[in-house]
């Protein structure tokens, strides 16, 4: 499976926990993740910096703690160039383990916090199954270390170290799912041009093929038929342009079904150009086209994308409104396309060659179209016959 093209970009700059960053941006984005987390450790620097401790427990103290944090950092972070592998990872939360339980039973309770941090390592770097058996029992053994220490507060980080251990654990199922759903799309977005591909030659097969072959055997036998029956020759030249023009209608039609624009199609066009122009867009959903023609689909199709192809080009806008709705005319149902937008309104004083085209082109689909500037903004509306009549649920008000 490749990472071609937008989705497989947006795969590839997703940010991964527990193993390496892959470029700077990527880095920054991790340090900014880890750093509000690493508050727990300012009771066991608190305690070092108080004096309490002999001056052999406090060097010993920073340097447990030195250890404790580079540990941490390298297996969270993971930015030693490529990812430790299972068993380095595990002999590294097992270290971090045993120096939290070290530090806290002849330091004092002020060091309970470390196993915080020995949670998320849990969570963040082992898989699911280790990872649902080693957080618990890090609960429990900072537990153990506390009220052995008598501290009674312990019970008050039992919580929270589970929490934070298996929140880690969802966040990194996200971010599994969120990347796995993005590949599914870039797949599923590659398997469909692989079919419009498919598609393309079955047709041109199916055009051409039986067309260029009677071209061929017609040219054939003209050749041979010209020395002694000129007249019969000439009669398969004329078969032989009669059957290349009919071709050349049949591939003209093709490429028109083929560049018919369809309205589902510009509507996501016109979301990824109007968020590619910072252009706030408030777009429907996948509509409803059982009833209405492709000519009238096709017009309205067209009319959308010179309305967006407008409001990113020349309106200013900050926001922008699609409406699709069905409503009951005087002139039977109607298929209604809204374009609304608040920007300037454009700066020409009359309908553009764009809008008349539009215009044009609508009136042969029996639609209409209306243009107009509001206070802040303008509006383009374009109808269309829906092709069928409207149930109750249906209908809209009248235009």
């Amino acid at each position: 499976m490749t990472d071609d093209g937008p989705d497989g970009a947006e795969v590839h700059r997703a940010m991964r926990l527990g193993e390496p960053p892959r470029n700077l941006g990527e880095a920054v984005r991790k340090l900014v993740w880890i750093l509000p987390w690493l508050v727990f450790f300012s009771s066991p620097i608190d305690d070092l910096l108080s004096g309490h401790h002999g001056s052999t427990a406090t060097v010993f103290g920073w340097i447990g703690f030195g250890t404790f944090v580079g540990t941490y950092l390298a297996l969270v972070f993971r930015n030693m160039g490529r990812a430790f592998s299972g068993p380095v990872v595990g002999v590294l939360v097992a270290g971090l383990g045993v120096l939290a339980v070290a530090l806290s039973l002849t330091l004092g309770p002020d060091w309970l916090g470390l196993f915080v941090y020995v949670s998320v390592a849990c969570g963040v770097t082992l898989p699911m199954r280790a990872a649902y058996v080693t957080i618990p029992a890090t609960t429990v053994t900072m537990l153990l270390v506390g009220l052995h220490g008598g501290e009674d507060d312990a019970w008050g980080l039992v919580l929270l170290v589970l929490l934070i251990g298996f929140s880690m654990t969802g966040v990194r199922e996200l971010v599994r799912t969120t990347i796995e759903l993005r590949k599914a799309r870039a797949t599923v977005a590659q398997l469909a041009a692989n079919e419009e591909r498919l598609r393309l030659a079955r047709d041109l097969h199916d055009l051409l093929g039986h067309s260029l072959s009677l071209i061929t055997l017609k040219s054939e036998l003209a050749g041979r038929m010209l020395p002694d029956h000129p007249d019969k020759a000439a009669q398969q030249v004329a078969d032989i342009e009669q059957v290349s023009r009919q071709a050349l209608v049949d591939v003209r039609e093709a490429v028109t079904g083929y560049r018919r624009p369809r309205l589902a199609g510009e509507l996501a066009g016109a979301q990824v150009a109007l968020t590619a122009a910072g252009v706030i867009a408030d777009l429907p959903a996948e509509p409803d086209l059982a009833t209405v023609t492709e000519d009238s689909e096709s017009a309205l199709a067209w009319a959308l994308r010179e309305a967006i192809t407008n409001v990113v080009r020349h309106s200013g806008a900050q926001r922008c409104v699609v409406e699709l709705v069905r409503r009951q005319t005087l002139d039977g149902p109607m298929l209604e396309l809204s374009v609304e937008d608040n920007g300037s309104g454009g700066s020409g004083k009359g309908p553009g060659n764009g809008l008349t085209g539009l215009t044009e082109r609508l009136e042969k689909a029996g639609g209409t179209l209306e243009a107009t500037r509001l206070k802040h903004g303008f509006r383009l509306v374009a109808r269309v016959p829906a092709g069928a009549p409207l149930t109750a649920t249906d209908v809209g008000s009248p235009a």
